[in-house]
């Protein structure tokens, strides 16, 4: 299993120090928020990829509907390019929350689907080398092939992570066309559990799944208690979880102390098993 952070905000300055920090102690990944308005998740992440050199590096999530795909696309392969392959894209369809700015995008959930879908498809075929793509939503036509040149990734394939709503199948048919899943469970009365990634996993192998997708968990850790931490991320690894994102969106409003708790857990160290 490997083990990120996901930063839960800041100025630009502080989080460049949490992301340094964080590779310093061990971890394996940083991401960080993409928000309609405020620090800018790709400038953010460029300058962290030019600090560091093993971390892996994206935000958690981009609402891809709300975005122009071949404008994430060259964010992604930029930062895939300064930090020499280390670039991760996850989206999702946008949450839509009364704590968040509204902008004015669209909200049917439908649309946002067909929207991301296209636009997971449209940003693959730019990366590998595409110069046409006509779709429903979007259309790009290119004639210089330079910008095909110089617009390729280091990877061979950068991982594209989504948001897969369990048990959906029309949610997880979405995954099978990506890298990674960031699970969001759909049950009865009770959140998910070690149990529903095992369910979730088979019906992904028995669809015709990657075999080395990735299968997000995510939640918070005690920084003080190495053991009951490790304990805590054992059974979502033993259930076929590859990384544990460590999270903090319940840190005070206070910045202070929010930037306290945060880099306490980043010294700490990841959860290792």
């Amino acid at each position: 299993m490997r083990y990120g952070i996901v930063l839960p905000g800041g100025t630009a300055n502080e989080q460049l120090e949490q992301a340094i920090l964080a590779e310093q102690s061990g971890w394996d990944g940083v991401f960080v928020w993409e928000a309609a308005y405020g620090v800018d998740a790709w400038s953010l992440l460029a300058a962290i990829a030019t600090r560091t050199s093993r971390v892996r590096l994206g935000t958690l999530l981009t609402p891809l509907p709300w975005r122009r795909p071949w404008k994430v696309a060259s964010q992604v392969v930029t930062l895939d390019q300064l930090s020499q392959g280390r670039a991760i894209l996850a989206v999702g369809i946008g949450a839509v929350s009364t704590d968040l700015p509204s902008t004015g995008e669209l909200t049917g959930i439908r649309e946002r689907a067909e929207r991301l879908d296209e636009g997971i498809d449209l940003i693959r075929a730019l990366w590998n080398g595409a110069m046409n793509y006509e779709g429903r939503h979007y259309r790009y036509e290119c004639e210089r092939d330079d910008l095909v040149r110089v617009g390729r990734p280091v990877q061979e394939r950068i991982p594209v992570w989504v948001v897969g709503v369990w048990p959906r199948p029309r949610s997880m048919e979405r995954v099978l066309r990506c890298d990674g899943v960031v699970p969001q469970y759909q049950l009865a009365g009770r959140q998910g559990a070690p149990e529903d990634v095992r369910a979730l996993r088979a019906w992904l192998a028995n669809h015709g799944a990657r075999p080395d997708l990735d299968v997000i968990a995510d939640g918070e850790t005690s920084a003080d208690d190495t053991r009951t931490a490790a304990a805590q991320v054992a059974p979502w690894a033993e259930a076929g979880c590859t990384w544990w994102l460590e999270t903090r969106w319940g840190t005070p409003d206070d910045m202070g102390e929010r930037m306290h708790q945060v880099r306490q857990r980043l010294t700490a160290g990841p959860p290792t098993l």
